[in-house]
């Protein structure tokens, strides 16, 4: 037997899988379709870390397994390229950001082949090529026909040292995450999707999807859908009414002051009534500083002025209630004023506490005094006149009539869902292909005029003005109205990043295709995705933006699914050793291509899938990667233990069944570490009896593949298997020799377990009870009492009721 080199075995079947095009989708459309998705990755400079191989590595075990049973599977790869990273990374070292691109996606590249992902790679694609991006400029173009793209005056987060628009997220403190920089409100003339016009379909078809329940919480979360009324509250002594969403029409009688958003324009309609403007004045600059995600954190400090001078009448108690402005409320969600009902809201407690407002409880329970009463979905109704003593539902449902006949609200459904913010003012993005005429207005690039593609420029640097870098290119942005002819300016915004990845699964299917986004045939075979996994930071956003997508294209007959993916699962993320997030600045990031180089690339597969529960969290271990390599040696001296025989030795049969039953289980639940660990314990077995049949070899390195398939492919052709491993076909197993031949067997006194006796899983109740008389510990529950009952299940459970 020949040492076990994992470099060289890997390096040899690499290149015999490229050359045989092994992984290579089929066009045949007879065989049964599994398409898997992986997040494509965005290619950084510092190129991949060992926390990228895990999902990969999840879907491409899945994938090979599905190759196995005969499926036609695509699992495709490519790069989502665009975005302000690589432009950034241009900028500082003065590279073009499209070679900063080729030399990533060619790093990137070299790493996962390295790997060993069974990826597709003639698939590939790349969300920058123009023959790419000329379909993401084709989408946009029916979004704006059909009325779904429009432009508006926005406030937006202006980071003045980066010169660009942040997303909230990126603002902390007043200051720009990325550099430090202030951070000012600006208002832009902005291109919008109206993704708001699908949140009701957003949220009512995630009914028809196969999603981890966590994912579908937070899409459904982030659109924020609330049934309740509009009421009007009138300004005391004023014709005007000061709008408010609420879901708990019944809680009026505890609204004990308003807030409104800094911004809201009623504080300059009326600027001249209000006594403290300069107060005002230097409010709204504080909150002009901050981001709206900051704004609405639930733990930060209460902030907030009276608005003196105006007052407020609540329409169900008649009280005169002050007005307050607080940054905690938003001009962009609801009406941007809300009534407080501090006796039932934890925020609006501690903002009464803090500025000594009333605190009238509505729903009786708990002590408002000493903190909000907030278990408010049932109960009784009190110190409210008109529904006092009734229960909840009761209600709210009789003031909301009592509110409409007085013509002082309507039912209606509130969403946090806002509008989706398309412009970006940099260079390295898809231009937006429209063009603008004075006489025309905005006319679309005509079809045959695609792709629109970035001028080849020396200096990409944002401007001083806060336009894209390509306002300053005369020649690329003047041009002629394609309507009337007429002298007209091209769009200089470009597209977010969030564009080309919005429907990039689709292009996979057909990525070479210069005619349309993708031929009808290949769409109505592959659609839905089968199976997409990634990080659960990317549940939200881009889980929603491409299924808004998808879901308009589908209205326009472009697609033949309303849902793009059928199932969606997400994973934990790899820490570094001290337990932290891998990151450059905390020096623990580790390289997968140095664990590759040491230990071999199976090893790292099986190392990552043997971690830890996938869906969480788990640090890295350079002892447990080790472990994991001893564990493939192990496997690789079982060619030393094979002898003649095509089926299973007999006293391993069982064992070998129930690995079968439990690898393939485990595979299609993510639960890669028992599967691994059947795996093991199997191999154990092996070496305890001392010789194993080509049968039992045969099966053992099918079910290990998956996860480690070069020693797998390599131990195959060593021993004489016919073909190759990739070639052959997955084991089925046998429902009864997979069974344990014995189990342990609980028994129940009265409900509760008290013990277990071994049975045979054929064994009678009559065999049963006598195990159960040996048991001296079950038996002090019985002995002196009566027998009343017995329920015995075959190879389950015993219970015995006495009194």
């Amino acid at each position: 037997m020949k040492e076990y080199r994992p470099n060289e075995i890997e390096e040899k079947w690499q290149n015999i899988w490229e050359q045989k095009k092994v992984f290579e989708t089929s066009n045949d459309k007879l065989k049964d379709k599994f398409y898997a998705l992986i997040e494509f990755p965005y290619p950084s400079g510092q190129g991949l870390h060992v926390g990228h191989p895990r999902p990969y590595t999840a879907l491409d075990i899945v994938s090979r397994k599905r190759r196995l049973e005969g499926y036609n599977v695509l699992f495709p790869i490519g790069w989502d390229a665009f975005g302000l990273p690589t432009e950034n990374y241009a900028i500082k070292h003065k590279i073009h950001p499209k070679e900063v691109t080729k030399k990533n996606v060619a790093r990137f590249k070299s790493q996962l082949k390295s790997i060993g992902f069974s990826f597709d790679w003639s698939k590939e694609i790349n969300t920058t090529d123009p023959d790419y991006y000329k379909w993401t400029q084709w989408i946009f173009l029916k979004l704006f026909e059909n009325g779904l793209a429009y432009k508006q005056e926005i406030p937006i987060n202006w980071c003045t040292s980066c010169k660009i628009g942040l997303a909230n997220e990126e603002v902390v403190g007043g200051t720009c995450e990325r550099c430090g920089g202030e951070v000012v409100r600006k208002v832009k003339n902005q291109w919008m999707l109206k993704i708001t016009e699908y949140a009701d379909r957003l949220i009512d078809d995630l009914d028809s999807v196969d999603y981890l329940d966590k994912i579908k919480i937070q899409q459904k979360n982030w659109i924020g859908r609330s049934k309740g009324m509009e009421v009007d509250f009138r300004i005391a002594g004023k014709d005007e009414e000061l709008k408010v969403f609420t879901t708990r029409p019944d809680t009026l009688y505890g609204a004990t002051y308003m807030v409104v958003a800094a911004e809201h324009p009623l504080i300059e309609k009326y600027k001249e009534l209000i006594i403290n403007m300069d107060e005002i004045r230097k409010y709204q600059k504080y909150v002009s500083k901050k981001s709206d995600f900051e704004r609405t954190e639930l733990s930060k400090e209460k902030t907030g002025v009276e608005i003196k001078g105006l007052k407020a009448i609540n329409p169900v108690s008649q009280n005169e209630i002050p007005i307050w402005i607080s940054d905690y409320v938003l001009m962009s969600y609801g009406t941007g004023a809300i009534m407080a009902v501090p006796a039932h809201d934890s925020r609006d407690w501690e903002f009464a506490k803090k500025f000594n407002l009333p605190i009238v409880e509505v729903v009786k329970g708990g002590n408002v005094e000493k903190e909000a009463f907030t278990d408010t979905e049932s109960g009784i109704l009190v110190n409210s006149e008109l529904i006092n003593g009734l229960e909840v539902d009761v209600a709210k449902e009789k003031i909301s009539k009592w509110l409409e006949t007085k013509g002082l609200g309507k039912r209606t459904t509130n969403y946090k869902l806002r509008d989706w913010v398309f412009s970006r003012q940099r260079y390295w993005g898809e231009p937006i292909p429209l063009i603008y005429c004075e006489e025309c207005g905005w006319v679309p690039v005509p079809e045959d005029e695609l792709p629109v593609k970035l001028p080849e420029v020396e200096n990409y640097e944002p401007t001083e003005n806060g336009e894209s870098p390509l306002a300053n290119i005369t020649e690329w942005v003047e041009t002629s109205c394609p309507k009337c002819g007429r002298k007209a300016r091209r769009e200089t915004d470009t597209m977010p990043q969030w564009a080309g990845s919005s429907w990039y699964f689709l292009r996979y299917i057909d990525p070479h295709n210069s005619k349309g986004i993708v031929t009808k045939e290949d769409l109505d075979y592959w659609l839905p995705v089968d199976w997409y996994n990634g990080g659960m930071e990317h549940t939200t956003l881009h889980l929603l933006y491409s299924r808004f997508w998808h879901k308009f294209l589908y209205d326009i007959g472009v697609v033949p699914t309303k849902e793009p993916y059928s199932k969606r699962t997400s994973h934990g993320m790899i820490l570094g050793e001290n337990n932290e997030k891998m990151s450059k600045s905390r020096g623990n990031v580790v390289n997968p291509d140095d664990i590759v180089e040491e230990y071999g690339a199976d090893t790292l597969r099986t190392y990552e899938m043997f971690i830890g529960d996938f869906e969480k969290s788990v640090p890295w271990s350079e002892n447990g990667v080790k472990g994991c390599r001893r564990f493939l040696e192990r496997v690789w001296r079982l060619q030393n233990i094979v002898v003649p025989g095509d089926k299973y030795t007999k006293k391993l049969e069982t064992n070998i069944q129930k690995t079968i039953k439990k690898v393939s289980e485990d595979y299609e639940s993510l639960k890669f570490n028992t599967a691994i660990a059947a795996l093991m314990t199997l191999l154990n077995d092996f070496n305890d009896f001392g010789k194993i049949t080509y049968a039992d070899f045969k099966t053992y390195l099918i079910l290990l593949n998956p996860v480690a398939p070069h020693i797998t492919e390599e131990l195959w052709e060593i021993i004489g298997l016919k073909g190759m491993l990739n070639e052959s076909q997955w084991p089925q197993y046998d429902e009864d020799k997979a069974k344990d031949e014995v189990i342990d067997m609980p028994v129940q006194v009265n409900g509760k377990v008290r013990g277990t006796i071994v049975v045979s899983i054929d064994d009678t109740q009559d065999i049963a009870r006598d195990k159960v008389k040996e048991n001296k510990n079950i038996m002090k529950y019985i002995e002196g009492k009566q027998i009343v009952k017995e329920i015995f299940i075959i190879g389950k459970i015993y219970n015995i009721v006495v009194k």
